[in-house]
């Protein structure tokens, strides 16, 4: 009887551990379409900020190359408007990068209706994976922690081998949103995940598609971040130089507060990019990026925030993205589809 039993949990473990290998890629059809929302100024020669709204679902982050197909799809649609060449700084939103967390996993993470359930799926197929990233996990909320830190290593990697591929690819400078990741650095060019408290940051990559500065890590967290995130410090917020002039970045809600601005001046930026996420709802705190509050006070004379747009399982994401000058504010209507917002500098 005893042989029986164990046979049987042996032909048990056997079918589990095949089901959590299985990984087919299912076919989708991707809409690749964008528009232009506005294009400011004029041509000068001194380059421009274009900020890359993407509209996408979940089944987009099945894998690299169908992220990859999407955006270089929007970053053609900019070039055939005359809108890329070797001093444009393309932004794109705050947390593209995390959501490469789920990039390679089973159907079922994709078909599920809400995140909370595709979540449980991921749990249910990576279970070694996920034994190690809870051990290591140091966050209040311990299973995003796990679940961010169980596949942190490749994420990194699909992030580089993503944004710094598109720099590349079209010759320009890339502000690559945001990714969670614990610890990064980097390494000899290489971006690499460490082994401490996650951070929430954004990378700039030049247009040979190596890494410019260090992982920029957000100060100023939601109270959901804060359960897993560990913010980073206004003072280490840095200002590179581009080819369209020195550029200073703010994740989402750092550009609403005047210690930013402040380490921005410090560092003589020039231009202001702000890789955002949401948005829809919170318009007065978005304005802060104006000229005549937080980025006067920068010395800067340009920004662009930009958001994600588009259904990523229960989660609906429709921010309008903006730009400002010293002649103003512009914000982008509110039509659904992938946007593109150019400002001339």
């Amino acid at each position: 009887m005893r042989k029986l039993i164990f046979l049987v949990l042996i032909v048990l473990f056997a079918a589990y551990a095949g089901w959590a290998e299985r990984r087919p890629v299912t076919h989708y059809l991707s809409d690749l379409r964008s528009q232009v929302a506005f294009s400011q100024g004029v041509p000068s020669g001194r380059g421009n900020l274009l900020g890359i709204q993407p509209e996408l679902f979940t089944p987009d982050y099945q894998s690299v190359e169908r992220l990859r197909l999407k955006l270089a799809a929007y970053l053609e649609k900019a070039r055939s408007e005359g809108l890329l060449g070797p001093r444009t700084v393309v932004v794109f939103p705050e947390h593209i990068g995390t959501w490469l967390l789920v990039t390679g996993e089973k159907p079922e993470v994709y078909r599920a209706e809400r995140l909370d359930e595709a979540m449980e799926w991921m749990i249910a197929s990576n279970p070694l994976k996920l034994a190690r990233g809870w051990l290591g996990a140091k966050g209040e909320d311990r299973m995003a922690d796990a679940l961010l830190r169980m596949k942190s290593v490749d994420m990194a990697h699909d992030y580089q081998t993503l944004f710094g591929g598109l720099a590349r690819e079209f010759g320009v400078t890339v502000v690559a949103g945001s990714i969670v990741l614990p610890s990064p650095r980097i390494d000899d060019g290489v971006l690499v995940s460490g082994n401490g408290r996650l951070f929430n940051v954004s990378l700039v990559f030049g247009s040979d598609g190596l890494p410019i500065g260090k992982p920029q890590r957000k100060v100023f967290l939601s109270d959901t971040e804060k359960r897993f995130i560990r913010a980073g410090n206004a003072d280490d917020l840095q200002v590179l130089s581009t080819p369209a002039g020195r550029l200073g970045v703010l994740i989402g809600a750092d550009s609403w507060h005047a210690d930013s601005y402040a380490a921005l001046s410090a560092g003589k930026a020039e231009i202001v990019a702000v890789p955002a996420s949401h948005g829809r709802n919170d318009g007065g705190d978005w304005n802060r990026l104006e000229l005549n509050g937080g980025l006067g006070e920068s010395g800067a004379q340009a920004g662009m925030a930009v958001f994600l747009r588009g259904r990523l399982w229960d989660l609906r994401n429709d921010g309008r993205g903006l730009v400002a000058t010293q002649a103003g504010q512009q914000q982008a209507t509110d039509e659904a589809g992938a946007r593109l917002i150019n400002l001339w500098l």
